[in-house]
C-alpha cells in the first residue's frame, strides 16, 4: 500500500497535538485542509484513525499501531532533507530555532540583528513555545532548552548558567512593608496549562499555600504585569535583559542557590548543513556572552 507522506504528516500532527485545530497551527495550514487530508487517509486505509469529540481527537487502536511507524517515517524524511542540503556551500536559507518565550524575547530577538550583519542570506525563524519541538524530526534546526538532550542524535553545543533574581516595578517595591519576606510578595507566575513551569514549583516549595497573585500563559503578559506594578516576577539575570531598562528593579529577597541552566542543542545531521552550522556558531558565542565569564560552563562545538 502506497501512503503519501503528506497525509502521514497530518496524521502525526493530529496524534501528537490532540486536535485538528492544534495540528493545523503546527503545520501552518487551515483546519479544513487537515480534516480533508485526514479523511482521505482514513478512506485510503479503510479504517478510522481517530475518535473525534468536542474535546479533541483520540487515537483508535488502529491509529495507535500506526503511530510509531509514522514517527520513524518523519525522522527518515528529515534525514533525507538534510542529506540533500549538505551539498550547499554558502550559508543561505531558513534556520529554525525554538526556545522558551522568555529566552526568545531576551536572546533570539536581539540576536536576529547580529545575524543579519554576519549572514545576510540566512533567514532566522523563531518558534517561541513552551512545547519542546522535535529537532530530530526537523521541527526545528536548533533549540535553546533548560533540559539536556533526550537522544544520542541530539548534542549539546553550549551550556550557560544564569543567576536568578526577583524583579518588580519601583512603585510596587515601595508598597512593601519593611522586612518583607517571600510570603509577603504578590507573585506573578504561569497559568494553566503551564502551572508546573518554573518558577511556580520552586516558589511553592518555599511558600506554604503558594498561589500566584497574577498568572498568565504568556511570558510577555507576565512581564507587562510586573512593569505595571501587579507584583514581582522571577527572571534570569541575562546580560541583554539586565542591560535594558524595563522599569523593573531587583527585590532584596533570597531564593537560595537557584540558577537557570540554558543549553543550545542540535541534531548531529543538522550541523552538517552549512547554514545551520554557521548560525549555531554565532548563537553559541552570543549565549556565552549573555553571562559573566565565571558563570560559563563552556563546551566546544562538535565538528561534523
Amino acid at each position: 500500500m502506497d501512503i503519501p507522506w503528506d497525509d502521514v504528516r497530518v496524521f502525526l500532527a493530529v496524534a501528537e497535538s490532540g486536535s485538528l485545530s492544534a495540528a493545523a497551527k503546527r503545520l501552518r495550514t487551515a483546519q479544513p485542509t487537515v480534516s480533508r487530508r485526514l479523511a482521505t487517509l482514513e478512506a485510503h486505509l479503510g479504517e478510522a484513525l481517530f475518535d473525534r469529540s468536542v474535546s479533541g481527537a483520540t487515537l483508535t487502536s488502529f491509529g495507535e499501531r500506526l503511530l510509531e511507524p509514522a514517527r520513524k517515517m518523519a525522522q527518515w524524511s528529515a534525514e533525507l532533507d538534510r542529506a540533500a542540503e549538505r551539498r550547499q556551500v554558502a550559508p543561505r536559507g531558513v534556520v529554525r530555532v525554538t526556545a522558551p518565550p522568555g529566552v526568545a524575547w531576551d536572546l533570539l530577538a536581539p540576536f536576529a540583528a547580529q545575524l543579519a550583519q554576519h549572514l545576510p542570506d540566512v533567514q532566522l525563524e523563531v518558534s517561541s513555545s513552551t512545547r519542546y519541538l522535535d529537532i530530530g524530526r526537523r521541527e526545528a534546526d536548533l533549540a535553546l532548552r533548560f533540559a539536556g538532550p533526550a537522544s544520542r542524535e541530539v548534542v549539546t553545543l553550549e551550556t550557560v548558567s544564569h543567576g536568578i533574581g526577583v524583579y518588580a516595578a519601583p512603585r510596587y517595591i515601595a508598597s512593601l512593608k519593611k522586612g518583607y519576606g517571600l510570603a509577603d510578595v504578590r507573585w506573578i507566575g504561569w497559568a494553566p496549562p503551564f502551572e508546573t513551569l518554573p518558577p511556580n514549583g520552586e516558589l511553592a516549595k518555599r511558600i506554604p499555600g503558594f498561589r500566584p497573585a497574577f498568572a498568565a500563559d504568556d511570558f510577555l503578559v507576565q512581564l507587562r504585569a510586573a512593569e505595571e506594578g501587579a507584583g514581582a516576577i522571577v527572571l534570569a539575570r541575562m546580560r541583554l535583559r539586565t542591560g535594558r531598562d524595563m522599569g523593573l528593579r531587583e527585590l532584596a529577597v533570597d531564593l537560595g542557590p537557584l540558577r537557570a541552566s540554558l543549553e543550545l542543542v542540535a541534531s548531529r545531521s543538522a550541523l552538517e548543513i552549512p547554514r545551520v552550522r554557521a548560525v549555531a556558531d554565532l548563537l553559541a558565542a552570543e549565549l556565552r556572552a549573555s553571562v559573566p565569564p565565571k558563570a560559563r560552563a563552556r563546551r566546544s562545538l562538535p565538528q561534523p
